[in-house]
């Protein structure tokens, strides 16, 4: 009997590729990621929950509860930090050293004020929220936090009283002019440089007036001695 033919051998499929998998962002990547994604609908919704769970979503960012613990005003906290850090490399590229004191100062503010550009109506929003009575500690925390960066970047070295006096008056400086700048149409780009020229000038006639009113109290002993903290 002839022998049956042998069947052909079946080749072995191919191994299946393994997916690769996905790296696992670091906590500092993945506010971020979330961050970029959440300004475009924080535009038109605001910093909600639903925009923070849809921003993680479209990151790829499974734990947003973790990274942003008191939900959207967590977000809107990281996303002032992150403007800062942001506005401070911007100021390191920059010759500060060669600009007198009030130029120094309307590039900081400048500078804060293009990073939240591309974004402007969420920062808006996020100017609004922090704006709110249960909010306004936060607020004032992170416009302290911003200043203080401002004046650094300026090479500010005082640690007495000037230190917290200059910051105040800088708070006082960039909140109005971000105030003005959100009003701003696009017409008329002028208008917020002028307007923070403007701020400027009444802090450095205030400095004139307050330095000439030093030094005439200095002719008086009693007065000084008196104005001494005890």
């Amino acid at each position: 009997m002839s022998e049956a033919p042998k069947k052909p051998a079946r080749k072995k499929a191919a191994p299946k590729a393994e997916a690769p998998k996905a790296e696992r962002m670091d906590d500092q990547t993945a506010r971020e990621a979330v961050l970029a994604a959440a300004l475009p609908h924080a535009a038109f919704d605001g910093f909600t929950d639903s925009v923070l769970q849809k921003a993680a979503m479209e990151a790829g960012v499974q734990d947003a509860a973790r990274l942003f613990e008191n939900g959207p005003i967590s977000l809107v906290e990281f996303y002032s930090t992150w403007a800062d850090a942001q506005m401070e490399a911007k100021l390191a590229a920059t010759d500060l050293k060669a600009m007198k004191i009030r130029q120094r100062i309307a590039a900081a503010v400048k500078a804060r004020l293009s990073v939240l550009a591309p974004h402007k109506e969420a920062a808006r929003r996020a100017a609004a929220l922090l704006s709110l009575p249960m909010h306004a500690a936060l607020g004032a925390k992170l416009v302290y936090r911003t200043v203080d960066a401002m004046w650094r970047a300026a090479g500010d070295t005082s640690t007495d009283f000037n230190f917290y006096t200059k910051r105040g008056i800088l708070a006082g400086v960039y909140g109005s002019t971000a105030m003005r700048w959100f009003n701003d149409t696009g017409e008329d780009e002028k208008a917020t440089d002028e307007f923070l020229a403007a701020r400027i000038e009444n802090v450095m006639q205030f400095e004139k007036f307050k330095a000439k009113a030093k030094e005439a109290l200095s002719n008086f002993p009693a007065f000084t001695n008196f104005t001494k903290s005890k």
